[in-house]
């Protein structure tokens, strides 16, 4: 026999009553009855944000949470121990500053393309990342072929296009700036000009200003509901980009290609991508043809200290 509600299933000849599950439930939907866990009526298990805190720290595994896929632990490209690493344990820390410090922008790829089983592990380990309110309402869209890319590079190039030739005109700018709506003349003032020097060497030169060559890029969005999901994204992102160093892949956020999509919503209707979804981060992926001697530092941060 299992006590289930609608997220939460306990096993009770399992139970042994510790009270973990009931300390570590950010949404206090768990109590002990009769030293068994039991979670609350389903009319207060919405509260529950299926975060796995409880099944995490359940030492009979008596817990378990029908929402959270288990495959999504089980990698292809490498193997992992399944066990929880408690803080301070098992990683120097210094190891993980070298890599932290180590991870660059990368905007020279091989033409090697990154094995398919990669881009999912890298989705995998994307998707441990926070997220506000627990809701993992990411999505992730992955073009795994430099055609693919460069496709997408054409509709994001024609979006600059047309945005270049309308900030071009005086009148436009000045007139809407005047009612209030400035981006236009932001825009003029701060990318006209370096677009218009990249979109003249794609065309001329044949360069990939955009996305460097790179042959795989995965896209991350949202699906409706997240409580933050540009931060959601973000966070999954920068699992990306760590995790990819590691698997000798460089990577490269894009921010151009997220604000093309955003204002332009035809593209990722190109791509297949639901309109209801809305891309936050685009991370270019791809094996490095360039290579470094040192970590170098960053510009010096404000600090406070209250």
């Amino acid at each position: 026999m299992h006590l289930t509600s609608t997220c939460v299933t306990i096993a009770p000849s399992r139970c042994a009553g510790c009270g973990n599950c009931i300390r570590v439930c950010p949404s206090d939907i768990l109590s002990l009855k009769n030293s068994i866990a039991h979670a609350a009526s389903d009319t207060s298990t919405a509260r529950c944000l299926q975060c796995g805190h409880c099944m995490a720290a359940c030492p009979e595994s008596a817990i378990t949470i029908p929402a959270l896929d288990p495959d999504l632990q089980d990698f292809t490209t490498f193997a992992t121990d399944p066990a929880w690493l408690p803080p301070g344990r098992g990683l120097p820390t210094q190891n993980l500053a070298r890599l932290i410090c180590s991870r660059r922008s990368c905007r020279h790829y091989k033409q090697t393309p990154v094995e398919k089983d990669k881009l999912t592990d890298l989705i995998r380990l994307a998707v441990f990342a926070p997220s506000g309110t627990n809701s993992q309402a990411w999505t992730f869209t992955c073009l795994s072929s430099r055609p693919e890319v460069l496709a997408l590079g054409q509709s994001i190039k024609a979006f600059f296009e047309r945005m270049n030739k309308k900030a071009e005109n005086f009148l436009l700018r000045k007139s809407l700036a005047l009612f209030g709506a400035k981006t236009l003349d932001h825009y003029y003032t701060n990318y006209y000009e370096s677009v218009k020097t990249a979109m003249e060497q794609m065309e001329k030169e044949k360069r990939d200003r955009l996305f460097h060559g790179a042959p795989a890029l995965i896209l991350i969005g949202s699906s409706p509901g997240a409580s933050c999901p540009k931060e959601d994204a973000l966070l999954a992102a920068s699992n990306i980009l760590l995790a990819a160093h590691t698997m000798g892949l460089g990577s490269c956020l894009i921010g151009y290609a997220v604000a093309a999509m955003g204002a332009d919503r035809s593209i990722q209707k190109e791509l297949g991508i639901p309109e209801s979804e809305t891309i936050h981060a685009a991370v270019a992926l791809g094996y490095p043809d360039e290579s470094y001697q040192r970590i170098t530092g960053r510009k010096q941060p404000a600090i406070r200290f209250r």
